[in-house]
């Protein structure tokens, strides 16, 4: 038996769902790259964009309207995209593949566990995914001295809230693909937010209905609490970004819980 199979079963999530948790362990405890890979992407963003741009550009301002270095602007935006990423691959990639080829879940339901159990477990496990990549990116952060405020020691619990809302609309919208090429629209959808939620430029930059659209997207609330917490520029609008996150993911999994329902037990 291996050391893993005689660690008690992880119980994030609730016991069941933790079960599905540590069966994730075992399918990925020999290609544990393949998860940690996903982390660079906004990394050479940071190096690139970050520094090397940065370098033309100087200063731009902050949350609070005042003057920080682009480097500092940038940096906390990559970390909500780095936490955007992790939870997005597992809960739609991953969960499709369970869903319409491998039916992992119809020998899941074989047991007492429920829809309801499959959905917590696959969002934790996308929540974890998420929280590994933010950790690495935070201390990336902590070591180039990219963060200005000991507010900064919750931007990783903060991570975890874009992993949670990420990881519920991930999943709710999976449920309703057909085929591969559906995820197009994924793309569609990630890409237009990962460059214009505020990640590269001031939120000021864009005016009109442009600058509301961006305002309510998840990423750009994600974007502006870890800003804020790295700064120290904490606002009421942080709160704000908490509920916003919390509810999203709440409702994903309200909605990826009952399309299981639909998908499996009809």
């Amino acid at each position: 038996m291996t050391a893993l199979r005689l660690s008690p079963p992880l119980h994030i999530g609730g016991r069941r769902a933790g079960l599905l948790i540590e069966r994730n362990l075992y399918v990925y405890r020999r290609t544990w790259i393949v998860i940690f890979s996903g982390f660079f992407e906004p990394l050479f963003y940071l190096l690139g964009i970050g520094f090397g741009l940065g370098a033309l550009i100087g200063s731009v301002p902050g949350p609070n309207g005042e003057e920080i270095s682009y480097q500092l602007f940038v940096a906390p935006a990559l970390l909500a995209a780095s936490a955007m990423n992790g939870a997005i691959l597992d809960s739609t990639f991953g969960i499709f593949f369970k869903l319409r080829y491998d039916k992992v879940y119809e020998g899941v339901l074989a047991t007492p566990m429920r829809t309801l159990d499959i959905a917590r477990g696959e969002l934790t496990w996308s929540l974890l995914r998420s929280a590994t990549y933010s950790l690495g990116f935070v201390l990336v952060m902590v070591a180039m001295d990219l963060v200005q405020s000991w507010w900064a020691v919750l931007a990783w619990p903060a991570t975890w809230l874009i992993g949670l809302a990420f990881g519920g609309l991930g999943m709710a919208v999976t449920t309703f693909m057909k085929s591969w090429q559906d995820f197009e629209y994924i793309q569609l959808a990630i890409m237009p937010m990962f460059l214009f939620s505020a990640t590269f430029y001031p939120i000021t930059t864009y005016d009109g209905w442009l600058r509301w659209v961006i305002e309510v997207t998840p990423l750009y609330r994600g974007v502006l609490l870890c800003r804020e917490l790295t700064t120290g520029a904490l606002t009421w609008g942080s709160a704000v970004s908490v509920v916003y996150l919390l509810v999203m993911g709440a409702v994903g999994l309200w909605v990826a819980s009952r399309r299981f329902d639909k998908l499996l037990l009809t």
